[in-house]
């Protein structure tokens, strides 16, 4: 699929599609399915901040004059809980507009009109990278440390300062899941979706009680440290800690 508009198909990822303008979102979700990529299209600011939560998207293509909000302070949000790559796809070709976004925290910026091509390529490089932050946080490391953890993946042992704890085989996968996206909060659903091999909310009371023992055999030997913080409503994340310093604890 995919070979008439150039390239090769992209990888099988979800791209959060944010555009008002419903024939540009008709093209781009053509071509992404042509592509074999999953689109989820959303039209105004709002929407987007939630199913960025919801969804857990490798990409967002980001249109900044939506109709509720601007696309600036939609980058902005997604920051302070999320590393997700985020093209702006804007008709604003201004100089300042760009600064404004790369500065927010936009990764990449597509002035409109665009070519189909252009916007593949770009989604390719942003992929790309994805893949390459995935692999190297989840396949490369034969440990995980952070803090007082320490995470052996070749032995499957999991010490605090030093000290051996003994997880029960689902809190285990979920710290390892935490562990490989340290720093980044991770949805109810993608956790759900991950672990038990579905999205089904009668799983979520049981991530709850597991999430709750992780947290609870983890802080019996290192109360001074929260390394996993609950997102209400939205998800976990485990908190990055630098050697002994224990300031993170309250993030």
């Amino acid at each position: 699929m995919g070979s008439d508009l150039g390239g090769t198909p992209l990888f099988r990822e979800r791209v959060l599609v944010v555009e008002d303008d419903k024939a540009i979102r008709a093209l781009i979700s053509t071509t992404l399915e042509r592509q074999e990529v999953e689109p989820v299209l959303v039209s105004t600011g709002r929407a987007a901040l939630a199913e960025a939560a919801r969804s857990n998207p490798s990409v967002m293509l980001l249109d900044l004059g939506l109709p509720d909000m601007d696309g600036v302070e939609v980058i902005k949000a997604v920051r302070q809980w999320s590393m997700m790559f985020i093209i702006v796809v804007s008709a604003r070709s201004e100089g300042d507009d760009k600064v404004a976004a790369l500065d927010a925290g936009a990764d990449d910026y597509l002035t409109k009109p665009f070519s189909v091509e252009e916007l593949l390529a770009r989604l390719r490089a942003a992929l790309r990278r994805v893949h390459y932050d995935r692999d190297r946080d989840s396949h490369d490391e034969n440990s995980f440390e952070n803090g007082e953890l320490f995470l052996d993946y070749t032995a499957g042992t999991v010490t605090v300062s030093g000290k051996e704890i003994h997880l029960a085989p689902m809190e285990y996968k979920l710290l390892c899941l935490l562990a490989h996206n340290v720093g980044k909060v991770l949805t109810y659903r993608f956790i759900l979706q991950t672990v038990w091999g579905n999205s089904l909310e009668q799983n979520l009371p049981s991530l709850r009680v597991f999430m709750a023992t992780l947290r609870k055999k983890i802080e019996h030997i290192s109360p001074q440290c929260n390394y996993i913080k609950t997102h209400m409503g939205i998800g976990y994340r485990m908190v990055r800690v630098e050697g002994d310093n224990t300031s993170n604890q309250n993030q």
